[in-house]
């Protein structure tokens, strides 16, 4: 059997969850739970200033686009295609192209493999690569499916939370 890969399908602008819905939606009801396996609208928070104040919302990361994961065939391709709203996948004419690894890492979505860690919060580590090598910091909180910690670094003389990935941090005896 094919493995499942991520796909990215093209929407009307505004119309992402309601596809995203809507596929899970036919997805439950034609029994495609072991061919099309998540459907994504990736957000990301942003602080807006408005009026002096400042809010924090969630917004589209690519507006217009809804990742999914599943396994290319006839079947998957018509049902994502033919839902309303898309107006097909991204790639050459009409074949799909799937995103790569390093696309996905950058995306932060990661295949889903369990990875043992020997730290939990409250442990001093080091950062070991990334923008923040060489730092030092307690773990605020560990995020096992996006494979990453929270730390509090100091940053201008003031404790600053920071994301790092599992693989940029080594437990400091």
């Amino acid at each position: 059997m094919a493995e499942a890969q991520w796909y990215v399908a093209h929407t009307y602008s505004g119309y992402e969850n309601k596809v995203k819905a809507t596929i899970d939606k036919t997805v439950e009801n034609r029994h495609l739970e072991d061919q099309i396996l998540e459907v994504r609208v990736p957000m990301q928070d942003v602080v807006e200033l408005k009026n002096g104040s400042k809010k924090s919302v969630s917004k589209k990361m690519f507006p217009g686009y809804v990742l999914i994961n599943m396994i290319m065939n006839d079947d998957t391709w018509y049902v994502v295609r033919n839902t309303r709203g898309v107006t097909g996948f991204v790639g050459p004419g009409s074949k799909p192209v799937p995103l790569t690894d390093v696309e996905m890492r950058s995306l932060g979505i990661r295949d889903n493999v369990d990875v043992e860690v020997d730290f939990a919060e409250g442990d001093t580590v080091s950062v070991i690569g990334g923008v923040w090598k060489d730092t030092v910091g307690v773990i605020q909180s560990v995020n096992v499916s996006k494979q990453t910690v929270k730390i509090n670094v100091e940053l201008f003389g003031r404790e600053t939370p920071v994301e790092i990935d599992f693989m940029d941090v080594e437990k400091m005896n």
